[in-house]
């Protein structure tokens, strides 16, 4: 039976994060294949889905092709989207309150970057009360001038897991 109090939550899944011709997302193809198995697993069981959709910078301008959500995970009629201005998808956002309203206590979080709106908002849920599994490979980021995407995403599975929430792989993540 499915938990009823469960959310899968996809973090900036945009076109943006695939349109910089020198810059690659870490095992992009490998990551995308793990966002997409979650996202039919939870659809087949109707689990809800919530997107969430950085809305600023120039790269993610409302209306933009690069703002769009990645045709990759688009969103089916009555799935949530929540915008967001800032690395954290609960701080000016709507989505606390569409969360609460669906009754959701458990987050399986999944998505884009690491180290900036994936930790904020794995952290921020923590402070907020809810129960959340980040899946450990199912998000990503890219190389920085001083620490490659690889030893990123280690370091923050790493500083989250066991403090913030629960990692699981996707090939564990049952709903």
């Amino acid at each position: 039976m499915t938990d009823q109090r469960t959310a899968l939550l996809i973090i900036d899944v945009q076109e943006a994060m695939f349109s910089y011709p020198n810059d690659k997302l870490h095992d992009e193809t490998g990551v995308m294949e793990r966002i997409v198995s979650l996202l039919n697993k939870a659809r087949r069981k109707g689990v809800p889905v919530v997107y969430v959709q950085h809305t600023s910078d120039e790269e993610y301008t409302k209306g933009t092709t690069t703002w769009q959500i990645s045709s990759q995970v688009t969103p089916l009629e009555g799935e949530i989207i929540v915008e967001k201005p800032t690395w954290d998808a609960f701080h000016l956002t709507t989505l606390d309150e569409e969360l609460q309203k669906l009754g959701i206590t458990n987050l399986v979080i999944a998505g884009m970057q690491t180290e900036f709106c994936l930790d904020t908002t794995c952290r921020r849920s923590y402070s907020l009360g809810y129960s959340s599994v980040l899946v450990e490979d199912a998000h990503s980021t890219f190389d920085q001038p001083y620490i490659t995407s690889k030893e990123i995403i280690q370091h923050h599975n790493r500083m989250l897991g066991g403090r913030f929430v629960t990692l699981k792989r996707e090939s564990e993540v049952q709903f």
